[in-house]
């Protein structure tokens, strides 16, 4: 997780968090949501159904909307959005190479 909370590094790549001012019921609720329509684009992909994958794709949508995932940023900072940027290239270049090099100690 970045310093300030707002992103997830996976492979060296930001991911945007859900918005943790949300409160415990609904963040749970909107999760529950979000894991049911990625079972539907599951069960569409499976049966071959554009129609119902399209609905499933777009609830996903929605679901990662209301967390915070995607859609206007939680932060009120004016800071950007860095969403699915390469870490190495924003300004979180520097905590993330000391953070590899902290790794590449350990092994």
């Amino acid at each position: 997780m970045t310093p300030d909370g707002r992103y997830l590094v996976v492979r060296g790549r930001l991911w945007r968090r859900a918005n943790p001012d949300l409160p415990d019921h609904v963040r749970q609720a909107l999760v529950d949501r979000l894991m049911a329509a990625r079972r539907a684009v599951g069960r569409a992909l499976k049966a071959g159904d554009a129609a119902a994958l399209a609905a499933a794709r777009g609830a996903v949508d929605e679901a990662k909307i209301a967390l915070g995932e995607r859609g206007p940023v939680w932060w009120d900072d004016g800071a950007p959005d860095l969403n699915r940027h390469m870490a190495r290239n924003t300004p979180y270049h520097a905590w993330f190479a000391a953070l590899e090099a902290q790794g590449a100690d350990q092994a």
